[in-house]
């Protein structure tokens, strides 16, 4: 027995020395036990072979099934480490889509349960467009921009305006007469080196409206006039892209998700024509509260987020509404119009 196991042993070491291949070396070991095994099986009792051998065939089926046993856990481990690596991958600093210590400041997002790894990578290959640069653009695009969306562009044709700067805090004092879209983004590249900005200094048209949104997984719109929004929800509706939609009137704001691709109503479904301009004047007429932007800017980059990474439970078919004088909030559901002319079944 002890000598088998000595040439075994031998056989192994040779094969090491000489640089034989696993392989081959594992077969030269399966030719000697299977050899061994043999002559336990078909020599007589006594015989000097079988008796130089071991004697008996059962140690040695023993040993050979425990070392296959051994060899299939082996396997099984390595397997489940390759699935594991394959798995975290994405999220290594190691990983071409994210730049060397770029995930670090990403580590809030990453140890969210709903966000996480995988989530993160979600907003790196992400592309969102945000139209319109001013009181909803800018806390929407600042906040998108730090929480690692990969590509976001933004179209605008105004420039930065004294009168903006009350509200619009992706800008700055100095930045007044300068495109918007530049402004914007020279801010969130200060912000977040890490991601792309496609800036739009053009009015957003119909003759670019489908190819820009196609171009982009999701919408915000930031717009403050109706025909835009129409348009907007008019192209991200035939698109299948899901459009995120806020505004604001003195102190009061309100948001939503329109997507009539999943279920939910589109804009025109419960806006079904713009209101006479009297009852809806702009912010230059009525007035805005500086902060009120921000809240609700704030919450469409939130929602932006959860739809791009499944996170939670989008605003869709429901409409949230934020009274800052009186801090209060309400949540109202809404319903698609069979007749609606932009997503209803005569559409």
């Amino acid at each position: 027995m002890f000598l088998v196991l000595a040439l075994a042993a031998f056989l192994w070491g040779a094969g090491h020395v000489f640089h034989l291949p696993k392989r081959l070396r594992l077969a030269l070991l399966a030719v000697l036990f299977s050899t061994v095994i043999l002559f336990n099986l078909t020599l007589p009792d006594g015989h000097a072979l079988r008796v130089a051998t071991g004697g008996s065939a059962a140690f040695w089926l023993i040993l050979l099934g425990s070392a296959g046993l051994v060899w299939v856990y082996r396997i099984g481990l390595a397997k489940l480490k390759a699935q594991a690596s394959a798995k975290d991958a994405p999220v290594s600093d190691t990983s071409p889509l994210f730049a060397e210590g770029e995930l670090h400041r990403y580590t809030r997002h990453i140890v969210l349960r709903e966000l996480g790894g995988p989530g993160q990578k979600k907003l790196k290959e992400a592309r969102i467009l945000v139209v319109g640069a001013g009181g909803l653009g800018s806390p929407a695009l600042l906040y998108l921009a730090a929480a690692g969306v990969g590509t976001i562009g933004v179209i605008d044709d105004d420039e930065v305006d004294v009168g903006n700067l009350q509200r619009q805090v992706i800008h700055s004092d100095d930045a007044i007469d300068t495109a918007k879209v530049f402004s914007a983004e020279a801010r969130m590249k200060a912000i977040n080196p890490y991601l792309q900005v496609l800036p739009y200094k053009r009015r957003f048209t119909a003759d670019i409206a489908t190819d820009l949104i196609g171009d982009f997984d999701l919408v915000l719109d930031g717009t403050d006039n109706f025909d835009t929004r129409y348009l907007v929800n008019e192209v991200a509706t035939a698109a299948g892209k899901p459009l995120i939609s806020g505004a604001l009137s003195q102190w009061e704001g309100q948001i939503s998700v329109f997507d009539p691709a999943h279920g939910g109503p589109c804009y025109q479904c419960i806006f079904p024509s713009a209101p006479a301009p009297e009852l809806a004047p702009s912010c230059a007429e009525a007035g805005v509260l500086g902060p009120l932007p921000g809240v609700v800017g704030s919450m469409m980059a939130v929602e932006a987020v959860k739809i791009i990474t499944g996170a939670g439970a989008v605003l869709r078919g429901e409409m949230l509404i934020y009274d800052a004088l009186w801090g209060e909030t309400r949540k109202i559901t809404l319903k698609k119009r069979d007749n609606c002319p932009c997503c209803g079944a005569q559409a």
